[in-house]
């Protein structure tokens, strides 16, 4: 049977300034990956959504990114493998511990933004990313793109691995996401999602923008949680997968 986890990037609140649709969201994901406070989210709020989480059964993941407050995380910044490696483990570690106040267990890893693209193809950050979790919990699942170098650092480290896809953005041919800063990256459109999402799943490939097929494999779905009609296109995507017959479910 054809199975995925649902995941969205939650906790991106930060003091009074909220962000995203979290507790509309927990109704249709499996797992949530959250904010850490150093590109979004606070103590406070790591601590709520993890709560949230809990009430709807929703499993929990640690979600790092650069220490960016000011553009979110998506900015690139130039940062030692070993400042990454120790940045990494901080957030992890602050995020587990909070967690496990509230009777929750970290299942999973996965780097937010620049940092979660800059480790697809630096084969020294995903090190440095991989090197960071196992030594937090080796039995965390760490997720990443299909064919990346964050994929195979995670293998060297001896971690097991979730090959991540999202349905609303596309992809270049080499198998990398397109950038947010080119149009059409990210795909409003919600019947085109929704049948992306199911097809990908399916076929465990997607068109790229130049119009030839990439192979990925699919563990897991992204679904962004800080974009218009999030949560609609959430329940519309879960609907469609289960409709298909596609189990949608946390990992064991």
């Amino acid at each position: 049977m054809t199975r995925i986890d649902l995941n969205a990037d939650l906790g991106e609140s930060f003091g009074p300034w909220p962000m995203g649709h979290d507790e509309a969201l927990m109704t249709s994901i499996t797992s949530a990956n959250v904010a850490c406070g150093f590109h979004a989210g606070d103590p406070a709020v790591m601590r709520r959504t993890i709560r949230l989480a809990k009430m709807h059964g929703v499993a929990v993941g640690a979600h790092p990114g650069f220490a960016d407050l000011v553009g979110f995380g998506r900015r690139e910044m130039h940062v030692s493998p070993a400042e990454i490696e120790d940045l990494v483990l901080y957030q992890v570690a602050a995020l587990a511990g909070v967690a496990a106040s509230e009777g929750v267990r970290v299942q999973h890893v996965k780097a937010h933004g620049a940092l979660y693209n800059m480790a697809a193809r630096d084969s020294a950050i995903a090190g440095a990313i991989a090197r960071a979790v196992a030594a937090v919990d080796r039995s965390l699942i760490l997720f990443g793109l299909p064919n990346s170098e964050l994929v195979r650092e995670g293998e060297k480290a001896g971690l097991k691995i979730a090959a991540e896809i999202f349905a609303d953005r596309s992809y270049e041919p080499d198998g990398s996401l397109t950038s947010r800063r080119k149009p059409g990256s990210v795909i409003h459109d919600t019947h085109i999602v929704v049948a992306r999402a199911v097809g990908m799943v399916q076929t465990c490939s997607v068109e790229a923008t130049d119009g030839s097929t990439i192979a990925l494999a699919a563990d897991t779905m992204c679904l962004h949680g800080d974009t218009p009609g999030s949560a609609d296109l959430a329940r519309e995507v879960r609907r469609a997968l289960q409709a298909a017959g596609i189990t949608v479910a946390a990992f064991l």
